[in-house]
């Protein structure tokens, strides 16, 4: 196992989970690559949501919150100000819903 794989985790400076959280903060943005061009707009809109309910999803699951239930509009939304994205749709928090769905 690398070196580098052993090093723990920083502490969280804020978390509201119960239970102790090892989140990495802050969240570093990936490199963004051009999207493809010539696609309907509506493709872009929803390629976008999709990602930004997959960053949502795995900020939400770092943080403890593995049910759906449990992933309210507020906390789908507080979580989002935490990561540093821009507030989410009601559309966009049920699709993260979804994801958190399906991660079991």
């Amino acid at each position: 196992m690398p070196a580098a794989a052993l090093k723990p985790k920083p502490l969280p400076t804020q978390s509201t989970a119960k239970r102790s959280v090892q989140l990495d903060l802050p969240y570093v943005p990936v490199e963004k690559r051009p999207l493809p061009p010539g696609r309907p707009r509506d493709w872009y809109v929803t390629h976008n949501r999709r990602l930004k309910a997959m960053r949502l999803a795995i900020a939400l699951l770092d943080l403890g919150v593995y049910m759906p239930n449990q992933a309210r509009n507020e906390k789908i939304r507080s979580t989002a100000e935490l990561i540093g994205v821009h507030s989410p749709s009601d559309t966009t928090c049920h699709m993260v819903r979804a994801l958190l769905r399906y991660s079991r």
